[in-house]
C-alpha cells in the first residue's frame, strides 16, 4: 500500500522517448515524438503510471520556439499543447493526476536570456492548450524567480488548481554544496530564502527543486524547510554537473548520463530528501520507469 505521505512524480520524458526508439533529435527534443509519433508519448506516460507515479507530466516542455522553431510555434503551439494534454489525460484515467508542464521559455539553465516583455506571449498558447486537461500546473526547471513570476502571471491567480513551482539549482560544484562549503542557490544566483519568499507570494502549493545533480537537492530542501515552506519536493536529473553555459549547450546537446545513478542509488538520495522534508519525489532527465518503480516500492508503507 503506498505511503500517503509521499507523492510520486513521473520521470524524464525525453530520455525515455529516446530509449524506446521514438523519433528524437535536437533541437526538437521531446517535441519531435509529439509531432511525428504521439503514440510513443502515450507509451511513456503509461510506463510511468504502471511504475507507480501518482502524478504524470504533460509532454509540453519543449513546445517553445527554441526547440520547434518560430513558424511552427506560431502555427501549432497551442494545438500541440492541447495534444500533449489529451495524451496525458488519456493515460492517467483516474489512476494519477496530470500536471501541465510550463517550461523556461527562453531555454533551460539560461536565466540571462529571460525577457519579461516577451514571456507572456510564449506561455499563453501553452496555458490555453493545456488548461482543459490538467489537474495542476507545474512551472518546472525555472532558473530564476522572474521565470516563475511570468508563469504565474499567465496562469492567473484566479485559477483554482494547485500551482507547483520547481527551480533548478546551480550544480557546477555539487560536492561543495552537499558538504556545506557552498550554499545552495538557483542557477540565477538567487538564494533559497528568496525562492521561498517568491513561492509564498505567488501562491504556490508546493515548492520543488528539479533538473539538478542529486547531491545539491538535500541542502536546498533543508533550506526551504527552515525558511518556512510547508510542502516541498524534488526530482533530480541523471546528468553530470551542468555549467550555466553562455553558449546554450544545455539546450543544444544531448548531455551524458551518469553511470552511478541506478534505481537503488536514486532511492538512496530520495530517502534523504524525504528526511529533509520532501513529500513529493520523482525524477527528471535520465530517470526512467525503473527508478520510479523503485521509489514507489521504497516508499510503500510497511
Amino acid at each position: 500500500m503506498p505511503n500517503p505521505s509521499i507523492t510520486i512524480l513521473d520521470g524524464g520524458m525525453g530520455r525515455e522517448l529516446l530509449r524506446i526508439g521514438a523519433p528524437f533529435r535536437q533541437p526538437e527534443w521531446s517535441a519531435l515524438a509529439l509531432i511525428e509519433a504521439p503514440e510513443f508519448v502515450r507509451q511513456v506516460h503509461d510506463s510511468f503510471v504502471a511504475a507507480g507515479a501518482n502524478i504524470i507530466t504533460t509532454n509540453s516542455y519543449a513546445l517553445v520556439p527554441f526547440h520547434i522553431g518560430w513558424d511552427r510555434f506560431e502555427a501549432d503551439g497551442r494545438a500541440l499543447a492541447d495534444l500533449s494534454g489529451r495524451l496525458g489525460r488519456a493515460a492517467v484515467q483516474g489512476a494519477a493526476r496530470l500536471a501541465g508542464s510550463l517550461p523556461p521559455v527562453f531555454g533551460s539553465y539560461r536565466p540571462d536570456l529571460f525577457r519579461a516583455d516577451d514571456a507572456d506571449s510564449l506561455l499563453t498558447p501553452l496555458v490555453a492548450g493545456l488548461s482543459p486537461h490538467v489537474d495542476l500546473w507545474l512551472a518546472e526547471t525555472q532558473s530564476s524567480i522572474a521565470e516563475a513570476r511570468a508563469v504565474r502571471r499567465v496562469i492567473g491567480t484566479d485559477d483554482p488548481r494547485p500551482f507547483f513551482v520547481s527551480f533548478t539549482l546551480d550544480d557546477r560544484d555539487p560536492h561543495a554544496v552537499a558538504s556545506g562549503l557552498t550554499a545552495p542557490r538557483l542557477r540565477s544566483g538567487e538564494t533559497i530564502d528568496a525562492a521561498v519568499a517568491a513561492a509564498i507570494e505567488l501562491g504556490a502549493t508546493a515548492l520543488l527543486f528539479n533538473c539538478s545533480h542529486a547531491a545539491v537537492i538535500e541542502p536546498a530542501l533543508k533550506a526551504a524547510s527552515v525558511a518556512g515552506f510547508q510542502q516541498v519536493g524534488a526530482y533530480a536529473n541523471a546528468f553530470a554537473p551542468q555549467a550555466n553555459d553562455a553558449e546554450g549547450a544545455a539546450n543544444e546537446t544531448l548531455s551524458a548520463l551518469r553511470d552511478d545513478l541506478d534505481p537503488v542509488a536514486y532511492l538512496g538520495y530520495a530517502r534523504r530528501w524525504r528526511d529533509a522534508g520532501a513529500s513529493i519525489i520523482g525524477g527528471c532527465c535520465g530517470i526512467g520507469p525503473d527508478h520510479i518503480r523503485a521509489l514507489a516500492a521504497g516508499f510503500a508503507s510497511a
